[in-house]
């Protein structure tokens, strides 16, 4: 009892150690939105006038219209190549007994510690080498690299989340393997789906070293609002664009984990009734 005691005790060293921690990643993101308010075009304290103008100039920026369009192409694109790939990559590895699994598993999951620079200039090589333009495409397809394992890490929780025996119910009913995969398997992980979905595309649409090395003369938002910090007036509208991008991130990401989490602790919990 008193075991049980001692572990359940709060650790309050490790509260606050988690408390600065937060507190370190996420204030200095917090004045983003505080200074995209702010009537001057520094940011210093005390903030001078409350003003919307910098939202208004950012919203009538062409040239920020064209780059945003660009990354909701590349974004979408993405997201839904890498979650095909991980949907099939996640049903092989929980469905299927594969010679080196930890070794392929790990191969995959491999963009997830490779620095981003890295894999950025490694693929510029070899797409100069290959005599392939840089443009949109490639793009694209350095964001399928690096989406993939965020794909796999979210749905291969899925595959093992739910009772096999449906799949195997079906198959005795005389359901091909296709015909199960469409009619049972993917119904029972399309929560998943929809969360790796939201996730690769949020995850493409934030990302910048890969893009800054292989996109062309179309630039993605990122490397647009990058571009823009060389001109101190162009700066407040860029900020009031980041605030934006922040929200919508942070509520695309909080509801793309709880999809990811939906489901599952039912289907856990069903399993250790009695």
């Amino acid at each position: 009892m008193s075991e049980i005691s001692y572990i359940q005790r709060p650790n309050r060293p490790l509260h606050v150690y988690a408390f600065g921690y937060i507190a370190f990643l996420y204030i200095p993101v917090l004045f983003l939105p505080l200074f995209s308010f702010n009537d001057s075009i520094y940011f210093a304290f005390p903030i001078e006038e409350f003003t919307t103008e910098w939202y208004r100039q950012m919203f009538e920026h062409q040239a920020m219209h064209a780059a945003l369009a660009n990354s909701l192409k590349v974004g979408a694109v993405a997201s839904v190549l890498a979650t095909v790939l991980g949907v099939f990559g996640a049903k092989a590895v929980t469905r299927y007994r594969i010679p080196g699994k930890k070794s392929l598993i790990f191969v995959i999951m491999l963009p997830l510690v490779v620095p981003g620079i890295l894999l950025g200039v490694a693929l510029l090589l070899m797409l100069s080498r290959l005599g392939i333009t840089l443009s949109l495409y490639t793009v694209t397809m350095g964001h399928v690299l690096i989406c993939t394992p965020f794909a796999m890490a979210t749905l291969i929780p899925r595959f093992e989340g739910f009772d096999r025996a449906m799949e195997e119910a079906s198959a005795d009913l005389g359901a091909n393997a296709w015909s199960t995969f469409w009619r049972v398997t993917l119904p029972m992980v399309l929560p998943g789906v929809v969360a790796s979905l939201l996730l690769c595309f949020t995850i493409s649409f934030d990302e910048f070293i890969i893009a800054f090395m292989l996109t062309g003369t179309d630039p993605t938002l990122p490397i647009f609002m990058y571009s823009q910090l060389r001109f101190p007036a162009r700066l407040p509208p860029t900020v009031a664009l980041g605030s934006i991008i922040i929200f919508v991130s942070f509520v695309v990401l909080c509801f793309s984990l709880w999809l990811r989490r939906y489901g599952v602790e039912e289907s856990a919990s069903d399993g250790v009734r009695p």
